[in-house]
């Protein structure tokens, strides 16, 4: 995920320092975004935003790495992406500094992402606006309150998982009809992404998509009542239920 932002911020335009505890990795990101890989002490020396790209489990580590370093730590402000950590445990890891809690998802990197995001009380509107633009090319921005924000992550930071889960059991289904693999794929991916297109439309509703594909007694109609009859509605909530679950036991 954090190659995936850099990708969006580098878009951007963004001025981009790379840290990886292996440095091969960062150095082999940093040549193709053509930026720098540099050392941990460097960039908190000269980012304005330090986004902090580590599973949950991993923060306590991170936050005793940093803290011999952060007399020379000046960023406006801190982003964290760890999935259910709420901020006041990020700024109690990194002594009351300014933190922005986001939730991206991996689109991000084509610029079709969905980024979600709030802020500490003391995060500046300078550090704010910094955050923005370094962000406008991930896709969209959504700022929520914080409770929302595991809610937010069941949906647009799960969701392409399952979504692939449905193209794949899509193009599983043209091929079975006698497509070849490579048929079946782009049929189902082309498809996902102009849907996706016609429910950004403002006012569009799934609902009323649905049933403009829906013929009486036509060939869709029947393939939704299969679907209804597999329980494919349910066991989707049951999902983002899951998820969201399971980043509450997060935090």
């Amino acid at each position: 995920m954090g190659a995936a932002l850099a990708r969006a911020a580098n878009h951007q335009g963004a001025e981009l320092l790379l840290y990886d505890r292996s440095f091969e990795k960062a150095a082999k990101l940093a040549e193709e975004l053509q930026t720098n890989a540099v050392s941990l002490a460097q960039l908190l020396s000269d980012a304005d935003l330090v986004f902090l790209g580590v599973k949950p489990q991993a923060l306590p580590e991170l936050f005793r790495e940093l803290k011999p370093l952060r007399s020379e730590a000046a960023p406006k402000a801190w982003v964290s992406m760890a999935a259910g950590v709420p901020i006041e445990k990020i700024r109690k890891g990194l002594d009351g500094a300014p933190v922005i809690r986001i939730m991206p998802n991996t689109p991000v990197g084509v610029g079709k992402g969905m980024v979600l995001y709030t802020c500490a009380d003391n995060v500046s509107d300078e550090a704010k606006h910094c955050f923005l633009n370094a962000m406008s090319q991930a896709g969209r921005l959504l700022e929520l309150p914080e409770k929302l924000i595991d809610a937010g992550c069941a949906v647009s930071g799960c969701g392409p998982a399952f979504v692939s889960i449905f193209a794949e059991a899509l193009a599983d289904g043209g091929v079975a009809c006698g497509l070849s693999r490579a048929q079946a794929r782009l049929l189902a991916a082309q498809t996902l992404s102009g849907t996706a297109e016609l429910l950004l439309q403002e006012n569009a509703e799934p609902a009323a998509l649905k049933d403009a594909v829906c013929s009486p007694a036509g060939t869709t109609i029947e393939g939704v009542l299969a679907l209804e009859e597999s329980g494919f509605r349910g066991a989707v909530m049951d999902a983002v239920l899951a998820a969201f679950e399971k980043a509450k036991k997060l935090s």
